[in-house]
């Protein structure tokens, strides 16, 4: 197994549900570094404890970020090794990580990614849309911005994948049936845990199930792209 380098921040992929999804390799990294950066402790500890994992860790989110950024490029600094994990999937998707890997290349530190899980690349092939050419966006702007983007991504050619959260997931594909009209889409939720479901319809469909049942778990949410043939 690799030596751990020094003076390194690891980006560590953790599993998304099923907690044998991870490599061989991040749990040697996990063991081996000074310190886990955890969006959330209490997430991470359960992994930790499954893999008997005794590393020390500290919390880093959106919420004290400012602080805590300056705090670990210091122990960086110092020659202390870092993992950065996120609370399910790959570290910077949709999480506040990117703050720290630009803090850290800002002083020389050596950034070392550990691929692994993601929710976004099995909903993907497992949706049966097109492949070949996607765009991922994540999660839509809560307010500012949030019409004026469904209007441009209404053109988008390309699958379109979006994370979205249950309670606001009904809103959402209400939205997208306005903007890009009627098209064939995939929800999936609570991908490789017990209850993984695949809804393989169309946004009519999909808009009205949304309204008479309540989901629960994380959601990726893949529409078809833009066709002008189709219109």
């Amino acid at each position: 197994m690799e030596e751990i380098q020094p003076r390194a921040l690891y980006i560590v992929s953790t599993p998304i549900g099923h907690l044998a999804d991870i490599s061989y390799r991040a749990v040697h990294i996990l063991q081996q570094v000074d310190l886990i950066a955890a969006e959330d402790t209490r997430v991470t500890r359960k992994l930790l404890t499954h893999y008997k994992i005794a590393t020390p860790c500290t919390a880093y989110h959106s919420y004290n970020l400012k602080k805590a950024t300056p705090q670990l490029v210091k122990r960086l600094k110092d020659g202390e090794t870092i993992a950065l994990v996120s609370d399910a999937g790959t570290p910077g998707i949709s999480d506040p990580a990117y703050s720290l890997v630009t803090a850290a290349l800002e002083e020389n530190i050596t950034i070392i990614p550990v691929p692994g899980a993601s929710a976004l690349l099995p909903a993907l092939v497992a949706s049966g849309l097109p492949v070949n050419r996607f765009v991922f966006e994540g999660f839509l702007p809560q307010k500012k911005g949030r019409q004026k983007r469904l209007a441009m991504l209404a053109t988008e050619e390309r699958t379109l994948v979006f994370y979205e959260s249950p309670h606001r997931i009904q809103k959402t594909t209400a939205e997208l049936l306005k903007y890009f009209g009627n098209r064939r889409c995939v929800m999936a939720r609570e991908l490789t845990k017990k209850f993984e479901t695949f809804y393989r319809t169309d946004l009519t469909a999909l808009n009205d199930l949304l309204k008479a049942e309540k989901i629960k778990g994380e959601i990726v949410l893949i529409v078809e792209g833009f066709s002008a043939k189709r219109k």
